[in-house]
């Protein structure tokens, strides 16, 4: 497997889950979505890694609620990696950056670990 630094745009529009009142339905249709894409355009990576997720919006969410927003793309990037996503091998990071007319987007850049790292 490649180490080095990998980086891909998922085209997938992220909300605040916590703070949405969609109907069950709508909320799973979503989830399931993102992790679709995550699963499907995530590259494969030798482990240990780092796994940086970055929400690209017009609007930023706080750190709890980002964490949320970004669930279904982490599952589906550790589906890719053929892990449970509380495996001890990848370091998730997340961050959010404010951009002008995109509808929205996730970055996902998988780094190789540090030494001594997960």
């Amino acid at each position: 497997m490649n180490r080095a630094v990998q980086e891909l745009v998922l085209p997938v529009s992220t909300v605040s889950e916590a703070n949405r009142r969609d109907h069950w339905a709508v909320k799973a249709k979503r989830a399931k979505r993102h992790r679709f894409v995550a699963r499907a355009l995530c590259p494969p990576a030798a482990l240990p890694c780092v796994v940086r997720l970055t929400r690209l919006s017009t609007g930023t969410l706080d750190d709890d609620n980002l964490r949320g927003a970004l669930k279904a793309v982490r599952d589906g990037c550790a589906d890719r990696l053929g892990i449970d996503d509380r495996d001890p091998r990848v370091e998730w990071q997340y961050g959010q950056e404010r951009v002008k007319a995109l509808k929205g987007a996730v970055r996902v850049e998988i780094l190789p670990a540090a030494d001594g790292a997960p």
